[in-house]
């Protein structure tokens, strides 16, 4: 059920240049239902920034009415977040949208998890469901540079990482699509989450992979009232079928929908 809910800040760290990990207390966590689904966030108790920004959760601990949200301080409102301290009351509106479905992945088979940037956290979560499930994880996460990296040891642990950063700082040389050809990585299914010309990427080189990608998209309402983040679905690209990232989304069988 979705409902808006004061938060406490129980912890905030910047893990990476410019990107913030907070950890959140309410009765929210409780809610969720799968790994890839998101918050809402209302970032100042004043009028403006007017819109909530929507925010990925990367984990969870029901039993500890917890959970963690991982941003990029970039503008207004993630800036504001970016101040927030132990102990702050937050206003967040969530779970929202549907996450990622394992139940077609088999203990013994092979799932590759690609993300980028700020795309990773949601797979933090999904990477720690499959490993549960008994499915073998593998992991690339591609960054601008080191100083934008994280997360490697927490992937790591639940299966083989590998990273790759355009500048080569860190990890392999290039792009998430050059460390899987160059390494020859299998799997039985795929799952991405990251800037739209990586999932272009992978979807123009694995089209008929099995699995799910999750969009990032600027929304509105997050409740699929305001049709502000809607994407054609691919069998009919030009017509009038589509999906909104918010309520139908984030996370889309793959190939279902256009990748523009």
């Amino acid at each position: 059920m979705i409902q808006k809910e004061w938060m406490s800040v129980v912890s905030i760290d910047e893990i990476a240049a410019s990107i913030f990990e907070v950890v959140l207390e309410g009765d929210m966590p409780e809610r969720i239902q799968a790994p890839g689904q998101f918050v809402h966030v209302k970032t100042s108790p004043h009028v403006a920034p007017l819109l909530r920004r929507p925010v990925s959760i990367s984990e969870y601990w029901p039993e500890q009415r917890r959970m963690a949200l991982v941003f990029r301080a970039e503008g207004e409102g993630t800036s504001r977040m970016a101040a927030w301290r132990t102990g702050d009351e937050v206003d967040v509106l969530g779970p929202l949208g549907n996450g990622f479905d394992t139940s077609d992945v088999s203990e013994g088979e092979k799932a590759l998890i690609v993300g980028g940037g700020v795309g990773v956290p949601p797979l933090l979560g999904l990477a720690k469901q499959l490993e549960g499930q008994g499915v073998r994880v593998q992991t690339v996460l591609g960054f601008a540079d080191a100083s934008s990296a994280f997360f490697q040891e927490r992937f790591s642990s639940l299966g083989d990482c590998f990273v790759s950063t355009i500048d080569g700082s860190v990890g392999d040389t290039g792009f998430v699509t050059d460390v899987i050809d160059q390494r020859g990585l299998s799997y039985d299914a795929i799952f991405a989450c990251g800037p739209l010309p990586m999932l272009r990427a992978l979807d123009g080189s694995y089209a008929t992979a099995k699995g799910k990608l999750s969009l990032e998209e600027r929304m509105g309402c997050g409740i699929g009232a305001c049709f502000a983040c809607v994407c054609h679905t691919t069998d009919d690209p030009d017509g009038t079928d589509y999906r909104k990232v918010c309520s139908d989304g984030p996370v889309f069988p793959w190939g279902e929908v256009v990748l523009s």
